[in-house]
C-alpha cells in the first residue's frame, strides 16, 4: 500500500510508542495521524451539524412556507433541506472513510509495534510474559484499541452537535436550552460510577483470559504426555476451575455493560421525552409556535444519538484502555542485556560449560544423554546463550560476546520452534535465499524427501502456521531441514528425531553426520540409532557429566547409561 493521509502503509516504521501509561499510549496513535485525526474531527461534527439543520430547516417550510401558504416559500426550503441531506450523505460517507483508515491504522501499528518488541525480547519473551498473555493482546486488545479511537471523530463530533443544538434551542427558549446543556451532566454523573465499575471488572477479566489461554495452549501440545502420566483429569479439573471462575467474571463485566449500555439507549430517550413534555406545554401556552415545537423534537431526536453514542463511547474507551495498559506492559519489557565487547573466537573452538563439564569440540557431532530432559534442555540453553550463562567459548566467555556474533554463529533447533505459515520453501528457508540445490541437499539430509513429493505442489505448497497440516514427524523433519540450511558454525539440536520412526531415524543419523561433516553439531538424544553415529557421546546424571566417550564403550562400562538407552530401544521397537 502506499504512504499517505488516503492510505495506510502496514510495512511503514510504526515510530517509538509512549509508554507511560495506557491513556498515554492512545494519544500517542493519535499523534501518529494528526490529519487523519482532524479530518475525521472535522467530517464528524459537520455531519452531526448538518443532521441537526434538517429540523431547522423542516421548522422555517412549516413556519414560513406551510402555514402561510406560501409556495415559493416552501419550494425554497424544500430544496434547501435536500441539498443539505445530498450534502451529508457526501460528508457521512468520506467520515466513514477517514475513521475506518484511522482505525485501520491504529490497529496495523500496534501489531508492529507488539510484534517488533516480541521479536526484540527473543527468548527472554517467553521468560517474561506467558502466552496467552501474547495471544490475547494479539487477538483481541489491538482491535479494542482501534475501535476506542472512534471517540476522535464521532465522539468530538457529538459534543459539537450538542453545543450547536443548545445554541439554536437558546432561540427558541432559554428554558429548553438550559434543560439540554444540563441534561448531559446528570448522564455522565449517572454513567461514571459504571464506567470506572467496568474498567476495574474488565481489567480482571483479560488478567484471567490471558492465564486460561496459556492453559488451553498447554493442554492442546501435552494432552498425549498427560494421558501417559495419568494426569488428564486433574489437568481438566484445575481448567474446569478456572473456566468457571472466568465465567463468573465475565457475568460481572456483562452485568456492568448491559447497565451502560441500557443507560446509552433509555437516558437519552427519557432525555427526548422530557424536552418534549416540555416543548409541548410551552407551545400550548402559545410561547411556541407550530415549526418551532416541531423544530424542537427534531432537533432533541438528532441528539439522542450523539447522546447515546457518548455514553457508548466512555464504554468502549474504557475497554481501550485496559487493552492498551496490556500493551504498554509488553513493551516496556526489556530484553536481556548484551554488554559484551569481547570478539568471539576467529576459528572453530572448545565449547565448554563448567556447571556440567559439558566439552564441545569443534568440528565433530556430539550426543548428549540424560534421564531428565529438563537438564539437557538447560544445558543447550546455556551453550546457546538463550539464557544466563558462565559457557566459554575457545576460553572467552559466551555473554561477553556480542549477542549479534553469538547468534550468527550458533544455532539453537528447538524440537518445538515455531513454524510460521506460507509455502514449504520460504518456511525452510527462513532469513536465506538458498538455491534450488542447497535445498535439495538438505531436504535429503533430514530425510525429508518423502515430505515434499507427497504434497500437491511440492516445495512450493502452502503450509498451515505451526505445521498442523503435517504430522508430528513431518514438522520435525521441516524444523531440521530449516536448520541445516541455515548452515551454523554450531548447531545444537534438541531431540531432533524423537517424533521419527526407526527407519527414519536411522537414516537423518546417517545424513545428519554427512551433511555436517566439518562443522560442530550437538544433538540431546537417547536413541541408539543417532548415538551410534555420533563421534563423541557425553552421559550425564544429575546435570553433570558422568562419562564421555563413543556409543559402544558406554554401554559396556557405564550401567546407568546402558540402561537408559535400553529402554529407549524397547520403546522404539514397540
Amino acid at each position: 500500500m502506499r504512504r499517505g493521509d488516503s492510505t495506510v502503509d502496514v510495512h511503514a516504521d510504526p515510530g517509538a510508542p509512549d509508554c507511560r501509561s495506557g491513556w498515554a499510549y492512545l494519544a500517542w496513535l493519535v499523534r501518529c495521524q494528526p490529519w487523519r485525526a482532524v479530518a475525521g474531527a472535522v467530517l464528524a461534527s459537520s455531519w452531526m451539524v448538518l443532521m441537526a439543520a434538517a429540523p431547522y430547516l423542516l421548522s422555517k417550510a412549516v413556519d414560513e412556507g406551510l402555514e402561510p401558504g406560501d409556495t415559493a416559500a416552501l419550494v425554497g426550503w424544500t430544496a434547501a433541506l435536500t441539498a443539505v441531506g445530498a450534502l451529508n450523505a457526501w460528508v457521512s460517507i468520506m467520515r466513514h472513510r477517514t475513521m475506518t483508515r484511522l482505525r485501520m491504522d491504529a490497529y496495523f501499528r500496534t501489531i508492529k509495534v507488539t510484534v517488533g518488541q516480541a521479536v526484540r525480547l527473543g527468548d527472554a519473551l517467553r521468560r517474561r510474559v506467558g502466552t496467552g498473555e501474547v495471544v490475547t493482546i494479539g487477538v483481541g486488545d489491538v482491535h479494542t484499541i482501534a475501535n476506542a479511537l472512534t471517540v476522535i471523530g464521532p465522539g468530538v463530533g457529538s459534543v459539537v452537535v450538542y453545543v450547536f443544538v443548545a445554541g439554536l434551542l437558546l432561540s427558541v427558549s432559554p428554558l429548553l436550552a438550559a434543560v439540554v446543556l444540563l441534561g448531559m451532566p446528570v448522564i455522565a454523573a449517572i454513567a461514571l460510577p459504571l464506567m470506572t465499575r467496568l474498567r476495574g471488572a474488565e481489567g480482571e477479566y483479560r488478567e484471567r483470559q490471558g492465564v486460561l489461554t496459556a492453559r488451553i495452549g498447554d493442554l492442546a501440545g501435552g494432552l498425549r504426555v498427560l494421558n501417559g502420566l495419568g494426569g488428564k483429569g486433574l489437568f481438566a479439573d484445575g481448567f474446569r476451575r478456572d473456566s468457571g471462575r472466568l465465567r463468573e467474571q465475565g457475568y460481572r463485566v456483562g452485568s456492568s455493560a448491559s447497565w451502560l449500555q441500557a443507560l446509552g439507549v433509555g437516558l437519552p430517550t427519557l432525555f427526548l421525552a422530557v424536552v418534549t413534555w416540555l416543548a409541548a406545554r410551552l407551545a400550548a401556552q402559545g410561547e411556541l409556535t407550530v415549526g418551532q415545537l416541531v423544530s424542537v423534537y427534531g432537533y432533541v431526536a438528532v441528539l439522542v444519538g450523539p447522546v447515546a453514542f457518548l455514553v457508548d463511547m466512555g464504554y468502549q474507551l474504557s475497554r481501550g484502555v485496559v487493552a492498551a495498559d496490556r500493551v504498554v506492559r509488553l513493551l516496556r519489557l526489556e530484553p536481556d542485556p548484551d554488554t559484551g565487547t569481547a570478539d568471539a573466537p576467529a576459528e572453530p573452538s572448545v565449547l565448554h560449560d563448567p556447571g556440567s563439564g559439558v566439552r564441545v569440540r569443534p568440528g565433530r557431532l556430539t550426543a548428549v544423554v540424560g534421564a531428565r530432559p529438563a537438564e539437557l534442555t538447560a544445558l543447550v540453553d546455556r551453550l546457546g546463550r538463550l539464557g544466563p550463562t558462565d559457557v566459554t567459548w575457545g576460553g572467552v566467555r559466551l555473554d561477553a560476546i556480542p549477542l549479534a556474533q553469538v547468534r550468527a554463529r550458533i544455532l539453537v533447533a528447538d524440537n518445538e520452534a515455531d513454524l510460521f505459515a506460507g509455502p514449504l520453501r520460504e518456511v525452510v528457508a527462513g532469513r536465506g535465499e538458498p538455491s534450488p540445490e542447497q535445498v535439495r541437499r538438505a531436504v535429503r539430509a533430514a530425510a525429508a524427501d518423502d515430505i515434499v513429493q507427497g504434497l500437491a505442489e511440492g516445495l512450493d505448497t502452502t503450509v498451515t502456521g505451526q505445521g498442523r497440516s503435517l504430522s508430528g514427524g513431518q514438522r520435525q523433519r521441516v524444523r531440521l531441514v530449516r536448520a541445516l540450511l541455515a548452515d551454523p558454525e554450531v548447531l545444537l539440536a534438541v531431540e531432533p528425531t524423537s517424533a521419527l520412526d526407526a527407519h527414519t531415524e536411522a537414516a537423518v543419523a546417517e545424513r545428519l553426520r554427512a551433511a555436517r561433516h566439518g562443522l560442530t553439531t550437538v544433538v540431546t538424544t537417547t536413541s541408539p540409532l543417532v548415538l551410534d553415529h555420533a563421534d563423541t557421546v557425553i552421559y550425564l546424571d544429575g546435570g553433570k557429566v558422568v562419562a564421555a566417550g563413543r556409543h559402544p564403550e558406554l554401554l559396556e562400562r557405564e550401567p546407568g547409561y546402558r540402561e537408559l538407552v535400553a529402554r529407549d530401544s524397547e520403546e522404539t521397537v514397540r
